[in-house]
């Protein structure tokens, strides 16, 4: 699902905050680039904007930033750009997510997210982490699109269907659809990104400056100093 590959379960290392010049908008440092950021929305999994979203941004750390800028620039080589969904996460957005999952189902969002599984199995199956990548900064949801059209790519599947469709080599997906998840493979690995197997449109930076810390700051609108902290669990 949009973010997770992250560890389950464990505790994060609480050490001091990084200042906020860590932490940055992505389309501040990379200038052209698309995103929708799905969870500030009524767009996503939950069917509405996620706590710790207060403005439609993607956020990532400097480090997420310039890998993205060079992801961007090899997209753009093969006819591609980046179009953005999900960056940094807070904590307690997951936490949201948590508390979702455990919810009566209402059957709003399971069609379009969940089609084959309960809410529960989210965490259990890999979907959903309680300790997300995204939490540390160095993690994206993303796709492709057509430079010459502005059309999103044909990936077979949208973001966050939590389905073995999902998986990067899933049987059934046409031609096109694979390629274009081999295609955006090969740009993110290329550029310093491991790719998760459960979702194709989640990618780890693999070098990320804070491997071991969850932060809990909102996205706003500005990154405010005094909320950049690492989240104590």
């Amino acid at each position: 699902m949009t973010g997770t590959a992250a560890t389950t379960g464990e505790a994060p290392t609480t050490r001091e905050a990084p200042t906020t010049g860590d932490f940055a908008f992505v389309d501040e440092l990379v200038p052209g680039i698309r995103w929708d950021a799905k969870y500030a929305t009524w767009d996503n999994f939950t069917g509405k904007p996620v706590d710790g979203y207060l403005a439609n941004r993607i956020v990532g750390t400097k480090a997420l930033c310039a890998a993205l800028g060079r992801a961007e620039e090899r997209a753009a080589s093969l006819g591609f750009g980046l179009l953005l969904w999900d960056g940094y996460r807070p904590q307690r957005a997951v936490d949201c997510f948590l508390r979702w999952s455990r919810q009566p189902e209402d059957g709003r969002t399971k069609a379009r997210h969940y089609p084959n599984i309960g809410r529960a199995e989210m965490f259990d199956r890999g979907y959903v982490a309680a300790r997300s990548g995204h939490s540390r900064g160095g993690t994206v949801d993303l796709t492709l699109y057509h430079l010459a059209t502005g059309e999103l790519a044909d990936m077979g599947g949208d973001h966050d269907l939590m389905d073995a469709i999902s998986h990067h080599d899933a049987p059934g997906i046409s031609q096109v659809e694979a390629a274009n998840r081999r295609r955006l493979r090969s740009v993110m690995d290329a550029c310093g990104f491991d790719s998760y197997d459960c979702e194709w449109w989640h990618y780890t930076l693999k070098d990320e400056p804070h491997p071991d810390t969850y932060f809990d700051f909102p996205v706003t609108a500005t990154i405010p100093p005094a909320a950049v902290v690492p989240c104590g669990g």
